[in-house]
């Protein structure tokens, strides 16, 4: 017998009726460059084993990172302390297995087997590219490049016996550049499984080129703007508010979501997607934690909120189905509900159009303090931002370090055009560029 087998029988002997284990393995390599040499190095596998089962009517946890026989006990005796503590059965079940799974290509086996020393080297180009596009530059502890890869499988005595493979690269590189008393940032990333189509120099160069248009920024008057919020900028205001469409959030009452269905609560323009095998996304799966098969999601279309984000314990409540959204995240956390790839459908209008459409603006090209900034429950944020002065459909000068003010929701009633330029900035939840109709700029 093996260890799940094992596990199984002896749970079974001892009370337990449905049991499960989910299995999850995950290798690292991250290396960063500071001025021409290895600042950090990582190799690391981490991974174990979390179980759960059934006894006398109440789910109980447990998780080891051993594998061993020696393990079993100590699973099974965890688990059933866990579900002795639990005041009653708070929903949560064993799923017996969806009728059938799509195939997903997730892993790349070309990306897996490069070797440690191109990477290095990769990102080592990267920044003597930047370095080397203007002497203003300076060397930053933020130039890097990490490959993951992971296993995740569930087995359950239901019949369920299900796995996914998925591997990913990173580079990233901030640029600073000073001149006098000012001093500039960008950010530039790239995600792929595809290593050959990266080019070190062109990184560099966007890089240098968003921290040097940043330099001779000048003062505007505080008032209200219509604000072109560049794509990885409202990715990230997405991403703080993504949460809210989770039915675990509605059911306790912090998402102003709950009975929202059916209803309007963002422009025609804006239509949201969970996509589990959209390509290159972080977070495709094709089973979502409880072993449910994932499929392609719309959340909001033309405006309208058609779904909230499921498990099968939220769905219950809710008297409805599942959507394949459970989630757990590390492998030994409860299951909660989480998307996979959660992102507003681009249009095929592009970048320069949208800047050519406005009469006068702001376009956002960077915002920071958006945790502390922005209270998830009524939508309201005020957050610091840098980007530049927009007149007349041209981009006039860069604007000193402003704060944006609004309340996310009435952002999105208040989008007028949307850009053809998804993006996912180092995470599973992304968003194009987006035109909206005015915000709060404070300018320093």
């Amino acid at each position: 017998m093996n260890f799940q087998e094992l596990l199984f029988r002896e749970a079974e002997n001892r009370g337990f009726t449905d049991v499960e284990i989910y299995f999850e393995k995950k290798e690292v390599f991250g290396c960063q460059i500071y001025n021409g040499e290895i600042d950090q190095y990582e190799i690391a596998e981490d991974g174990g084993v979390s179980f759960r089962g059934k006894i006398n009517g109440k789910m109980g946890y447990a998780y080891t990172e051993k594998i061993d026989e020696a393990s079993i006990s100590y699973l099974i005796e965890n688990a059933m302390e866990n579900a002795a503590v639990l005041n009653d059965d708070e929903g949560e079940e064993i799923f017996p297995g969806s009728e059938s799974y799509a195939q997903g290509d997730f892993f790349s086996e070309s990306l897996q087997e490069l070797a440690i020393p191109e990477k290095i080297q990769f990102i080592m180009d990267v920044e003597k590219e930047l370095l080397a596009a203007d002497p203003r530059f300076q060397p930053t502890d933020f130039c890097g490049i990490r490959t993951e890869s992971v296993i995740k499988t569930l087995v359950n005595n239901k019949g369920l016996n299900v796995s996914d493979k998925l591997n990913v690269l990173y580079v990233y590189v901030q640029a600073i550049v000073k001149e006098g008393e000012e001093k500039k940032t960008s950010f530039e990333y790239k995600v792929t499984k595809d290593f050959h189509k990266l080019n070190a120099r062109e990184i560099a160069q966007k890089a240098a080129e968003e921290a040097l248009a940043q330099l001779g920024s000048r003062s505007i008057e505080s008032r209200k703007y219509p604000v072109l919020l560049r794509n990885d900028a409202a990715a990230q205001l997405l991403a703080v508010y993504s949460g809210n469409f989770s039915a675990e959030n509605t059911q306790a009452g912090t998402s102003p979501l709950k009975n929202k269905q059916g209803k309007e609560i963002a422009s025609a323009k804006v239509t949201i997607v969970d996509d589990p095998f959209l390509e290159g996304g972080l977070g495709c799966r094709t089973f979502d934690s409880e072993g449910v098969a994932t499929r392609k999601l719309t959340v909001v279309e033309s405006g309208v909120l058609q779904s909230l984000l499921h498990n099968l314990k939220t769905a219950r409540k809710d008297k409805t189905s599942t959507t394949g959204h459970a989630h757990k995240n590390p492998y030994k956390s409860a299951v909660k509900v989480g998307p996979s790839n959660f992102y507003i459908e681009p249009s095929l209008k592009g970048f320069s159009e949208l800047i050519s459409g406005m009469d006068e603006g702001i376009l956002i090209t960077q915002l920071s303090g958006l945790h502390s900034g922005a209270n998830t429950v009524s939508g309201d944020f005020s957050v610091a931002a840098n980007g530049f002065y927009v007149k007349d459909g041209k981009v006039q000068y860069p604007v000193n370090l402003m704060t944006i003010a609004g309340n996310f929701y009435e952002m999105l009633k208040g989008v007028v055009e949307i850009g053809s330029d998804l993006t996912f900035p180092l995470s599973p939840i992304g968003s194009p560029s987006l035109l909206v109709e005015s915000l709060s700029v404070t300018v320093e």
